[in-house]
């Protein structure tokens, strides 16, 4: 699934206009949507920001964005993944391919799993916000029920339908409405996740996805043997 790197003002304008129904709680109203005028002042922000870190200024207060991660952290091999909740192949992926290489690989203590969202459209921005808020602990089990249902969730052009339906998956793992709303009205750590997507992307050279960072390099989508000869020779078993 090739598409072009989404700059971080394209991705801020998709989540505050696509669809802010997710911030204002079940329903939104006319009068909850930003208008233009604070769409262009995030947007200058978060370029701001971009252009602070590549001067190297002072860092933003944004909070910090945690890799999700699986497996022992000094195992021989690392295998970051980049993958968005909306992609099919991505889905694909994860309900086959992934759950080979975690049995005989990242339980077996010879990879560490890296697992990094990637925004191509506002869906999968919010998707991570539901997936995130229940912490490390659950983000691995509400990974799974997101691609296992990706078409129900997110099969609707309807963005408060969408909404509704990462709700209900967060409902699901066991978070409350309260927990929810605070999660998905987090513009701080929205923001966050995409100035961490765009500096990663440029970093690896992701334009597709799902794609994978075996030992620093680079890799598209696999079948699980050519999975298995890669980490053979990044220095696995």
């Amino acid at each position: 699934m090739q598409k072009n790197l989404l700059i971080i003002s394209a991705a801020l304008a998709a989540l505050a206009v696509g669809g802010y129904a997710l911030f204002a709680g079940n329903q939104a109203d006319e009068a909850s949507a930003p208008g233009v005028t604070e769409i262009n002042e995030m947007t200058a922000q978060n370029n701001q920001s971009a252009s602070d870190a590549e001067d190297g200024d002072e860092a933003s207060d944004l909070p910090e964005v945690v890799d999700m991660t699986q497996g022992d952290p000094d195992a021989p091999v690392t295998i970051i993944e980049y993958s968005s909740f909306t992609c099919p192949h991505c889905a694909s992926f994860n309900q086959g391919v992934y759950d080979d290489l975690v049995e005989n690989y990242v339980d077996t203590g010879q990879v560490h799993w890296i697992k990094r969202e990637v925004y191509f459209d506002a869906y999968g921005l919010w998707a991570a916000l539901v997936a995130r808020c229940g912490g490390s602990e659950r983000y691995h089990g509400i990974v799974e029920m997101l691609y296992d249902n990706q078409r129900d969730w997110a099969g609707s052009e309807d963005g408060g339908e969408v909404a509704a339906n990462l709700r209900a998956i967060g409902r699901r793992a066991g978070m409350n409405d309260d927990e929810l709303n605070a999660c998905l009205s987090d513009r701080d750590m929205a923001t966050a996740l995409m100035e961490d997507y765009r500096q990663n992307a440029e970093r690896h050279g992701i334009r597709s996805t799902p794609s994978f960072v075996i030992n620093e390099e680079l890799h598209s989508n696999m079948s699980y043997a050519e999975f298995e000869t890669a980490i053979a020779n990044a220095g696995g078993q």
